[in-house]
């Protein structure tokens, strides 16, 4: 009888330790349920956005250009309620995330696929080179932003990641202009390899043969396009050769010495880091075209898949009769051509240009070489004197600002660059047009 009361109690006990364990093994279970933000940073942003290259650190070749982090342990406070160097959205009133509200939050107008996305210019659709975010994905972002993007909780239902549609890739070239209404360039599709970048230029010569007046241009290019821009040339004496395509890096990823020479005969005509947008002149004003000119068109694309992709970009260059140009815009051409930088020394060089009658500027973006760390564009003259209107940190794609405030400046008035250096050499480097030399110049339009 003993031993039956012992095993039966030895039963017992075992039982309640099987009953006590299973207990655990629930709260445990119930217990790792992540939050929301969670769910975002393992499941959407570490795979898609944290990745070498991009925004994964400091170290990544474009942090310059986003100064943005998506890391783990990062990626939070890095996004919510915090400015971006984006400054049309800046002007527009956007943050990276603003609690409560999508519509003013730049994250998400930079991962939907269904935003139309010709104006305003917000940049390009991202992951940059990489598979586009679901719907599903999208939209739990979305949901997570309007519960006030907490970093605790569970707010948003995960079974929205279970839609995987996306935007489709089709790509649909714009409609050419009747000839009355104005003309188009293109560059064709290319190859970008898998797991690699390419930045080609290919010059072409518009069709009109008089004097026409460009008062809007529209783009369109392919997904993972990071710029499109047109650049016109200061000499036509030193002009490539007309329907070629020109790689700016080679094969083993060093710059192509004779594109790089050429880039330095440009004049800034148009485009941007966003390769679907439309630009339109202020009511009554144009860009002359002369007849035949001759325009260098440059797309940069990045493709991290395992496939090769196919870039393609085009433009629509749209007209107005002469008589309804009031002003003729112009382009900004201001370069500092006598400077040196010492050998192994930081260096911030300030330069002073006017101009020689009353003029409103429109446009304005920067040129410099790898040397260059921030490129700062002030005002010289008149109410906002010394007022900070442009800032550009990333050499190799600089931003192109279309200003919502023009400037307007009297003659004697102008603009200031105020250009930081770092020159790692052993010895000095000086404004030069090679790969090695440095440049100081603002582009852009006035009128």
């Amino acid at each position: 009888m003993k031993v039956s009361r012992i095993l039966i109690s030895c039963g017992l006990l075992v039982s309640l330790f099987l009953i006590i364990e299973a207990c655990k093994s629930d709260v445990v279970t119930e217990n790792v349920e992540k939050s929301t933000w969670t769910v975002i940073q393992d499941k959407i942003l570490t795979p898609s956005c944290a990745t070498a290259g991009c925004h994964s650190s400091v170290n990544d070749n474009t942090y310059p250009q986003h100064n943005l982090v998506l890391a783990a342990g990062s990626a939070y406070e890095n996004l919510i309620n915090k400015s971006s160097k984006n400054a049309v959205a800046n002007a527009n009133g956007l943050l990276r995330v603003k609690s409560s509200d999508y519509a003013n939050s730049l994250l998400y107008h930079k991962l939907d696929c269904r935003i139309k996305r010709n104006s305003p210019n917000y940049g390009s659709l991202m992951p940059l080179g990489g598979s586009l975010l679901s719907y599903g994905q999208v939209d739990f972002i979305k949901q997570w932003i309007e519960k006030g993007a907490p970093k605790t909780g569970i707010v948003v239902d995960e079974t929205l990641l279970i839609d995987v549609a996306m935007c489709s890739q089709t790509f649909v070239p714009l409609d050419i202009p009747a000839a009355s209404e104005g003309f188009q360039l293109g560059i064709e599709p290319f190859t970008v390899s898998p797991n690699t970048e390419r930045e080609v230029f290919l010059s072409r010569a518009t069709p009109n043969t008089t004097n026409v007046f460009v008062n809007k241009i529209e783009m369109r290019g392919r997904p993972n396009s990071h710029h499109f821009v047109l650049y016109g040339f200061q000499s036509t004496s030193f002009l490539p050769t007309p329907n070629t395509v020109r790689d700016l890096y080679n094969a083993n990823g060093s710059i192509n010495i004779s594109t790089f020479a050429q880039m330095q005969n440009h004049i800034f005509l148009g485009g941007g880091t966003d390769v679907n947008s439309t630009f339109i002149f202020p009511e009554g004003v144009a860009l002359k075209i002369p007849p035949g000119t001759q325009v260098d068109l440059n797309a940069h694309y990045f493709n991290k898949q395992t496939a090769a992709l196919t870039g393609e970009n085009y433009v629509n260059l749209y007209t107005v009769a002469q008589a309804k140009v009031v002003k003729e815009a112009q382009t900004i051409n201001f370069g500092n051509y006598n400077f040196s930088i010492p050998a192994n020394q930081r260096k911030t060089i300030t330069t002073d240009f006017t101009f020689k009658k009353d003029v409103t500027v429109i446009t304005l973006t920067s040129h410099f070489h790898k040397m260059g760390e921030k490129f700062i564009i002030k005002i010289l003259g008149g109410a906002r004197n010394g007022e900070v209107v442009y800032e550009n940190s990333d050499w190799q794609h600089p931003l192109m600002l279309t200003l919502t405030n023009p400037i307007q400046l009297k003659a004697g008035e102008g603009l200031t660059s105020v250009v930081t250096y770092n020159n790692t050499n052993a010895t000095a480097v000086n404004f030069g047009f090679t790969s090695e030399d440095e440049m100081d110049i603002i582009f852009g339009y006035y009128y």
